[in-house]
């Protein structure tokens, strides 16, 4: 073999060499990182816990399921305090670090937070009601000032309460239009958690949420299914129940009627509310709002088709054969009136097609009440 042979086969086997080298050394490291993701996933998981309190090198902490322990906290662990988030080990409950708090998770899932585009022009029939919610809602977030050099305390909160379909959450909305606030809107029975502490924490997680959004308003519909007179308690479900009642008041105390949150009951039932809910120093202004008037009436029809399409609308003839509607009906009768239009392929809405609507509604009306009788009675 002569020369210039023997040197391409050993510059052949050099490279195919350095080839397998680097092959191999790609192949190594894939293993190790296949290792070390294999015994990541063999670690047990760490639990999430919240600070209760701290003793030097150990803490009281509270597990998801309601139980607090006196533990010990890891050398590593940075400096804690009271309502800190932190991870635990599963089996002995040591403590190995802090993290960043979860509110908003809890929070979001059970409330509506926005910035309403409500104008009191869009409520009628209740100027005496939006004068008073002016008077001790919007009147201290926009102008705290003068409380503060008169030297009186305006209202943490008021209670908006009457027959559904009257208008309390539109007026709570308006009035957070009017202050440029966040309106944080939860049901109370959304309130009432299947799990011990879960109702409590996260009250206290939605007065958080409504300090950092301030200037806000909390609006509670449904209060009654939180705040009913407190009876004697059997049952761990009425039990929780009363833990997060009990968590509510102490938010309401806890902060100031000028700091920049404001809360909103709303209620159907305000005779069955507990009176601690009610009392001065908590939601202790009460504005009644009532089924419309047939001015009241007529003032909300207009409202509703100032937008519509309307042909020789014959406003007293549809007002005559709307005794006892409330807002939300008089709402439900302009939409129902629109479809009677567009299902016989027409754009104007006429007398005609009001009126038809009212006896629609009327019957709908009707048969939920005859459903309701018969899930009562059988």
């Amino acid at each position: 073999m002569d020369s210039d042979k023997f040197g391409d086969v050993i510059y052949g086997y050099t490279a195919s060499s350095n080839a397998l080298e680097e092959q191999n050394t790609v192949l190594k490291e894939n293993v190790g990182k296949l290792r070390n993701e294999l015994e990541r996933y063999k670690k047990s998981p760490l639990m999430i816990c919240e600070v209760r309190e701290i003793y030097g090198n150990q803490a009281i902490i509270k597990i998801p399921n309601g139980n607090q322990f006196f533990v010990e906290v890891s050398s590593d662990c940075e400096k804690l305090k009271a309502g800190d988030s932190v991870l635990v080990e599963q089996k002995n409950l040591v403590v190995i670090g802090k993290i960043a708090a979860h509110n908003n998770f809890d929070v979001e899932k059970f409330v509506i937070v926005e910035n309403p585009n409500v104008s009191w022009k869009e409520i009628g029939g209740l100027q005496k009601q939006i004068d008073e919610l002016r008077e001790v809602v919007e009147l201290p977030l926009r102008k705290p000032e003068l409380f503060r050099k008169a030297g009186i305390q305006p209202p943490k909160g008021i209670l908006l309460h009457g027959v559904p379909g009257t208008g309390k959450t539109l007026l709570a909305k308006a009035v957070a239009t009017a202050t440029n606030a966040t309106f944080i809107e939860i049901v109370g029975s959304e309130l009432v958690q299947k799990y011990i502490g879960e109702g409590a924490k996260l009250v206290k997680d939605i007065f958080q949420l409504a300090r950092e959004r301030a200037p806000s308003i909390v609006f509670i519909d449904e209060l009654d299914a939180l705040a009913a007179k407190r009876i004697d308690i059997g049952t761990s479900g009425e039990r929780e129940v009363q833990r997060t009642f009990m968590q509510f008041l102490a938010e309401l105390d806890g902060f100031e009627s000028l700091g920049g949150v404001k809360v909103v009951g709303c209620t159907n039932r305000k005779d069955i509310l507990d009176s601690a809910v009610t009392r001065p120093g908590r939601l202790e202004r009460h504005i009644y709002i009532p089924v419309p008037t047939k001015e009241a009436r007529r003032e909300i029809l207009r409202i509703h088709i100032k937008n519509m399409n309307t042909k020789n609308l014959d406003l007293q003839k549809v007002l005559s054969i709307m005794d006892d509607f409330t807002g939300a009906d008089i709402r439900a009768v302009c939409t129902e009136a629109g479809y009677c239009a567009i299902r016989e392929s027409r754009t104007t809405i006429t007398t005609e097609d009001f009126l038809q609507a009212i006896k629609t509604i009327k019957e709908k009306e009707q048969e939920e009440k005859n459903e309701e009788h018969l899930q009562m009675f059988g």
